[in-house]
């Protein structure tokens, strides 16, 4: 296949490039910066959560002639080196819930804006945007993380939206968000202490998985939030 891997310099995004390459698979890149893992196609630097994104998307696509079959959007945020996580409701902070936005669920709306004339009833496309299970209302039972829980609950929203959309235009197109479970990257590692013994994984291993899922998916998947090992999640 022909795949497009957007956030391709994160933990997960490097992963997954490194693994679909070594699957035999075409591979080209979308980063805020130049992507450092080998691929065998063409990279584009732009920054997903700004709208100058759609047109430099568009340009790309049809400068080098792109017809990819999947993509898969790596972008996200859970922390930074000043705030993280809120644990209760008087950490909220609208300035932090907006950025959680912008870069959790922005990233998958403007590429899916630079991309969409590509899907269409001869053109079917395998999109998967990384997700996370704390996005999910019904699952939820700890609370807090208000921020980010938001954001992915709006990401998988969008996901669901996207999907009823594009398979009016193109039937055997199929949109999903996965959740990868906690993996080794920076993303994590503020938390990783708390997490249960063989509950973290190398990034190496969620590539993988995700890979797996993008090669088997089909249409009864459009529209679903999916785990790891291709079970649904309920929104």
């Amino acid at each position: 296949m022909e795949i497009i891997v957007a956030g391709a310099n994160g933990g997960i995004g490097q992963a997954i490039v490194s693994e679909l390459v070594n699957r035999g698979h075409k591979v080209h890149t979308v980063s805020r910066r130049q992507s450092i893992q080998p691929a065998n196609g063409h990279h584009l630097t732009t920054d997903l959560s700004q709208k100058s994104a759609i047109d430099h998307l568009k340009h790309w696509v049809a400068e080098q002639d792109l017809k990819p079959e999947a993509v898969i959007c790596c972008s996200g945020l859970l922390h930074n080196a000043d705030k993280g996580p809120e644990k209760s409701l008087n950490q909220i902070d609208q300035e932090w819930l907006v950025k959680n936005i912008d870069l959790n669920v922005m990233p998958s709306i403007h590429l899916a804006q630079g991309l969409a004339k590509l899907v269409n009833r001869r053109h079917a496309l395998r999109w998967i945007s990384l997700s996370a299970m704390v996005g999910s209302i019904s699952d939820n039972a700890l609370g807090g993380w208000y921020s980010y829980r938001m954001s992915k609950a709006a990401l998988n929203m969008f996901i669901k939206n996207l999907s009823i959309e594009w398979s009016r235009k193109s039937p055997e197109t199929i949109v999903t968000a996965v959740h990868p479970g906690t993996t080794d990257t920076e993303l994590s590692k503020p938390f990783q202490a708390t997490i249960a013994d063989g509950k973290l994984y190398t990034a190496e291993l969620s590539a993988d998985r995700i890979c797996d899922i993008c090669e088997n998916l089909t249409t009864a998947d459009n529209g679903r939030l999916l785990h790891w090992d291709h079970s649904v999640i309920t929104f």
